[in-house]
């Protein structure tokens, strides 16, 4: 499927209403914050870190390890893994795809912009919310209290019932309509198991 080309402008319409930023514990760590973006009050995005990069504050997206398959035993293993977890071959340490500047791939992004526009604006008010974080937390010195996200997952009060009711409806039919053809399924093969004994009876 092709994309349209979007206009920079027009990409970057969409609202910032809060941002949460978790301070780290420990000053010697890189990671320096965790922090919670929640766009037009409807959809949050958590777990972007702020990172002490050599330029500042770097805003990395949430992220997954990236895998692949053992090929002895098709277990799978992360790319950093050395040996497969279930077999206990050796894996190629290279085996990482490699981007244009020949850094290994080890994570993917699940959550990022898809242009520069967006994603300087985000960049943008992700590390202003930190600046603002760590003099709230100089101020307010033993008192300091960390921003919490726990609110972030009560979902009940928005949760349409008769929407995941129609979700497991929709399931258990399909399970239904399984197990009805892996039943026609078994008895045409049985069928045919006793017309062949019965022929060679005959």
């Amino acid at each position: 499927m092709n994309r349209e080309p979007v206009d920079e402008a027009e990409s970057t319409r969409f609202r910032i209403t809060e941002i949460r930023v978790k301070l780290t514990d420990d000053p010697r760590n890189k990671l320096k914050a965790y922090c919670s973006v929640t766009i037009d009050h409807a959809f949050v995005v958590r777990d972007l870190k702020i990172i002490d990069g050599s330029k500042g504050p770097f805003v990395a997206m949430p992220s997954r390890k990236l895998a692949d398959h053992c090929p002895r035993c098709h277990h799978k293993n992360h790319l950093r893994a050395g040996y497969c977890n279930q077999c206990g071959g050796r894996l190629d340490p290279d085996r990482a795809p490699r981007d244009e500047r020949g850094r290994s791939q080890l994570h993917a992004d699940l959550a990022h912009p898809i242009n520069s526009a967006t994603r300087i604006e985000l960049h943008k008010a992700v590390v202003q919310a930190y600046a603002v974080e760590i003099e709230a937390a100089q101020r307010a010195g033993a008192h300091y209290q960390p921003k919490n996200f726990d609110d972030l997952d009560a979902l009940s009060d928005m949760v349409d019932d008769e929407y995941i009711e129609e979700l497991e409806r929709r399931q258990e039919e399909r399970e239904r309509r399984r197990r009805t053809t892996g039943a026609a399924r078994s008895s045409e093969t049985g069928g045919g198991g006793t017309l062949s004994s019965g022929a060679a009876s005959d």
